[in-house]
């Protein structure tokens, strides 16, 4: 039994999981890895525009992969005729493709992977291996969900997760400068992480989130900035009455120079993923896609006169 009395823990309430029917892992490629697994996959179709840390399970199950292309809505270029022991793999760019995610089910069936790690709050689509990583959208140091109706018959150890907590603690406490090198640690440590359950910690901070709050601060960032920045913006991808955004992608054709300015003013956007650059043949869509995009914070930490201090620097 849990022990009774003594000093406090870190003060949580104890609320439900946004995805309770889940299977609750460590990582999202983790989640990943874990289909591979149970599903006996031999070879994965993966875009060329993702990040390089979901090869890691792929190699590490050696599993042949094949990458394939999207265009400027974020969907694939081409369709493929699957042979046994082959799936493809989709990723729900900026939590905006659900409607893509739809179709490519109708095509591919139970042999589609979907990449929710940008797209918290999209729903399964029943039959469909789905998985999600909420530290893409809430503090928490690791954590995945995944949806799979093809279960290993093994117990799988427990995470800890107390000793990458530090970038979540000091920017609370300090800034965002002064926790980012532990942030970086933090990804570092994930590299290669073996297929775990998801640490109790994790476990009990995403049980603390006020997810509905949450939805409705993406989705009203995201449509301040679209009704500002539309006309301006190369990557005109409306947002659907069911997607919850991760950021706001905006193209500019000095991308780079801008991101650098805002960057500058305290204003930080991530860059995803500087690998589709090093590791895509020249003159592919996705290179502009990697240099040209903007991935302006719509989070729940910022409203109304955050964005608009954002748009006015742009």
């Amino acid at each position: 039994m849990d022990a009774i009395g003594g000093y406090f823990e870190l003060e949580l309430r104890r609320g439900e999981h946004y995805h309770k029917d889940a299977i609750r892992l460590n990582t999202a490629r983790n989640c990943f890895e874990y289909v591979l697994i149970a599903r006996k996959y031999r070879r994965v179709y993966i875009p060329y525009y993702t990040c390089e840390v979901m090869l890691q399970p792929l190699r590490r199950q050696h599993v042949e992969y094949t990458f394939y292309s999207i265009d400027w809505n974020l969907e694939p270029v081409e369709t493929f005729n699957l042979k046994d022991g082959e799936a493809f793999l989709y990723t729900n760019y900026f939590g905006l493709k659900q409607d893509c995610v739809e179709r490519l089910a109708k095509v591919y069936g139970s042999r589609l992977i979907v990449d929710n790690a940008q797209a918290f709050y999209a729903p399964r689509i029943e039959g469909i291996d789905t998985f999600y990583s909420p530290r893409k959208f809430f503090g928490v140091p690791d954590g995945g969900y995944l949806y799979t109706d093809c279960r290993l018959e093994v117990e799988l150890p427990q995470d800890t997760s107390y000793e990458r907590m530090a970038h979540l603690l000091i920017r609370a406490d300090k800034d965002a400068e002064a926790g980012y090198s532990a942030f970086r640690e933090n990804e570092d440590k994930l590299d290669n992480a073996p297929v775990m359950r998801m640490s109790k910690l994790t476990e009990k901070i995403l049980q603390n989130v006020d997810y509905e709050i949450t939805k409705k601060m993406r989705r009203a960032n995201y449509m301040y900035y679209d009704r500002i920045l539309n006309l301006e913006n190369r990557l005109c991808i409306a947002i659907g009455k069911r997607d919850v955004p991760m950021v706001y992608p905006f193209s500019a054709k000095e991308g780079g120079k801008l991101k650098r300015k805002l960057i500058g003013d305290r204003v930080f956007v991530p860059t995803y993923w500087p690998n589709v650059i090093r590791d895509t043949p020249s003159g592919n869509i996705e290179i502009e896609l990697s240099n040209s995009i903007i991935n302006l914070p719509v989070d729940q930490r910022i409203g109304k006169q955050e964005v608009k201090k954002v748009i006015d620097l742009i």
